[in-house]
């Protein structure tokens, strides 16, 4: 039988490979992570065994976002639409029931491998020509594991001859330390963890469709997370800002989980602001056993708002370095 190119067969190789692409599996003392060749996706990370980052299968989808590189701009873009020096332009609903487009584009392609060694590797992502955002920006992210956890350190280059608007974020769901897969038990696991965020204001949003309405402190409220407060009673998919900074300009937040295992995820001067979602009514099979925690340069809606959107000039870069570490008590 002769094969043509309409009926032609994939090669043996190509098939093997999981669907979310090449696996780069790094380790450094008591830590361990896996990246994926889909997004620069952190696909697992752990210590001592233990699962730091809830992880997911190679060959599946990845399931509610996790472990997401958020480039070029991280959670909802109203309508999808935006201006931006002068210009309009429109991007696809990827959200349909809330009508906006969500976490850019970055997690949707297979980034090229820079560099691997044992503890460290380097992808790197040029954001292709789309209309509704046809910014010549390359976007490079290394991970590197040391004895004090993992760095993660992002740089988008801005290739072109004109400004490029630019935020980021990551998506790690950070797991409770359970196996429970119902989400009733899920929920319970979360219940029994604590999570200190380090912020004085928490983002007001619109119940349908969760864009932001306006800021408001968070003292005196269930969105004061300074304490330490465990997660008992508090359904979250919310955005938070105003972050309080170490000497370095640094914020961390602290998730503790019952086994004793303690994660900080630190962020650097960059950082304005942090979502927490807890899955709270998500259904099975959609209902990762942990807490997203995710940093973030820029909230909801930055495109359109401008609020701390950057403007990368032509032929400069914008940095941003983010850290996990685990302690077991």
């Amino acid at each position: 039988m002769t094969l043509n190119a309409n009926n032609a067969s994939p090669s043996k190789a190509h098939s093997n490979t999981p669907r979310t692409g090449q696996q780069y599996s790094i380790r450094y003392g008591d830590y361990s992570a896996v990246i994926t060749e889909l997004g620069a996706t952190l696909r697992r990370l752990d210590f001592r065994h233990k699962n730091i980052v809830v992880p997911f299968d190679d060959n599946e989808v990845v399931p509610c976002c996790n472990g997401y590189v958020l480039v070029p701009y991280p959670n909802r873009l109203e309508d999808g639409a935006y201006d931006f020096d002068g210009e309009h332009y429109q991007l696809p609903i990827d959200e349909a029931s809330r009508q906006t487009a969500l976490h850019g584009d970055g997690y949707r392609h297979m980034w090229v491998l820079e560099s691997l060694t044992e503890s460290s590797v380097t992808l790197s992502w040029r954001v292709p020509g789309i209309i509704g955002y046809p910014f010549d920006v390359i976007v490079t992210v290394t991970y590197a594991l040391g004895a004090e956890g993992l760095t993660m350190t992002t740089v988008a280059y801005n290739n072109d001859t004109k400004p490029a608007p630019w935020a980021f974020g990551i998506h790690p769901w950070l797991s409770n330390g359970s196996q429970a897969t119902d989400p009733d038990d899920i929920e319970a696991a979360n219940a029994l963890c604590k999570l200190t965020l380090p912020c004085d204001s928490h983002v007001t949003a619109s119940p349908d469709r969760l864009l932001p309405t306006g800021v408001e402190p968070v003292e005196g409220s269930v969105y004061d997370l300074r304490g330490n407060p465990s997660l008992e009673g508090r359904p979250f998919d919310d955005a938070w800002t105003s972050p309080i900074r170490d000497h370095d300009g640094n914020t961390t937040a602290v998730f503790t989980r019952p086994d004793g295992l303690q994660i900080s995820l630190t962020g650097d001067d960059t950082i304005n602001a942090w979502q927490v979602c807890t899955a709270t009514g998500f259904p099975e099979g959609h209902h990762p056993s942990g807490v997203a925690v995710e940093p973030m340069t820029a909230y909801a809606n930055a495109l359109r708002s401008g609020k701390n959107l950057v403007s990368i000039e032509a032929g400069a870069s914008y940095g941003t370095t983010i850290h996990y570490q685990a302690r077991q008590y």
